[in-house]
């Protein structure tokens, strides 16, 4: 019987996003820049709307993940 032979389940592998994005991918400038421009005087502002359930996530992020998939013809 055919089978796919895995990862041996005693053996440990740790890695993290940090290691798979090479030092030259333009994600790593757009995050520099991102931390650099300063959100308040763009008007982004964070606003609390309820005190219960999961706070929301940094504009930050939403930033990067716009400016990423702008630059890479991403949509949606």
């Amino acid at each position: 019987m055919q089978h796919i032979s895995g990862i041996s389940r005693q053996q440990l592998q740790l890695s993290s996003l940090e290691d798979k994005i090479t030092l030259d991918n333009p994600v790593r400038f757009i995050e520099a820049f991102v931390e650099h421009i300063s959100l308040e005087l763009l008007g982004f502002t964070t606003r609390i709307l309820k005190s219960e359930g999961r706070p929301s996530f940094e504009s930050k992020v939403f930033l990067i993940l716009y400016l990423y998939g702008y630059f890479n013809s991403l949509r949606s």
